[in-house]
């Protein structure tokens, strides 16, 4: 396992390459082309990731420590299996918020450990809200020249009153209503991306019940921020999440 010193240095640089991409996405966010059609190769959101993903990749690869991302998706379990280190990337998660220019995407930037996210930035580029956490060091919110520490997790009591529960009023399906139906008097919050768990870091939000398809770069990073306060993103039977799996695809989870 890495010292605190070097988890400390490769925050730094997750969290300036992360800055840098958002310059970048905000120059093709706020661009004039932004209205012309949003499909195909060329469009805003296309350019938007690749140019934030390069970026951030400028910043990775003198680290020496592999890359996994969607961009990388193909690269076989027998090579990714015996990296006992590995950044885990998402560029730019949020694809309808980025269209609805509702500034509540984000990049999202992960170390993970054999398996465990051990240190993670998430950034937004339009609410200049900066993320980050490193495990054993707790988290941080940087907004503009503002820093803030993220307080510790408690442990989640499913039986409280009012718990505030991360979800989508419009897009409730069967699973998520029946655990908000165990719940007494759940009041719900909607968020995009990644936010959604930044709001439980914050403090807003108690619980992110997620029982729909994600992949490993759209959680890990706000994994991370959360385990470095106590946090869990939990399966069903109370494990972890794990990464850098055979199957890229994450089981169905609750992060709290």
């Amino acid at each position: 396992m890495m010292k605190a010193e070097e988890l400390s240095e490769l925050l730094g640089i997750a969290k300036e390459a992360s800055l840098r991409a958002g310059d970048k996405i905000l120059e093709i966010y706020n661009s004039d082309d932004f209205s012309i059609e949003l499909k195909g190769d060329n469009s805003p959101l296309t350019r938007a990731d690749k140019a934030a993903h390069e970026v951030i990749m400028s910043f990775l690869e003198p680290t020496e420590i592999p890359v996994l991302s969607e961009e990388g998706r193909d690269i076989p379990y027998e090579e990714r299996k015996n990296w006992e280190y590995l950044w885990v990337v998402d560029p730019l998660d949020g694809t309808k918020e980025f269209i609805k220019r509702n500034g509540e995407f984000t990049v999202n930037i992960a170390l993970v450990h054999n398996g465990s996210p051990v240190l993670g930035v998430v950034y937004a580029p339009v609410l200049d809200k900066l993320y980050a956490g490193v495990d054993g060091l707790g988290g941080t919110l940087t907004i503009g020249d503002s820093i803030s520490e993220l307080q510790n997790r408690e442990a989640l009591d499913l039986s409280r009153p009012g718990l505030r529960v991360v979800a989508s009023r419009s897009h409730l399906n069967d699973d998520t209503q029946a655990f908000l139906d165990q719940l007494i008097s759940p009041e719900i919050v909607s968020m995009g991306s990644s936010l959604k768990f930044m709001v439980i870091a914050e403090g807003l939000a108690d619980v992110y019940p997620r029982f729909a398809p994600t992949m490993e770069w759209d959680t890990a990073a706000a994994h991370a921020v959360l385990r470095a306060i106590g946090g869990k993103v939990v399966r069903q039977d109370g494990t972890s999440l794990e990464y850098n799996k055979g199957n890229l695809l994450n089981p169905y989870f609750k992060a709290e």
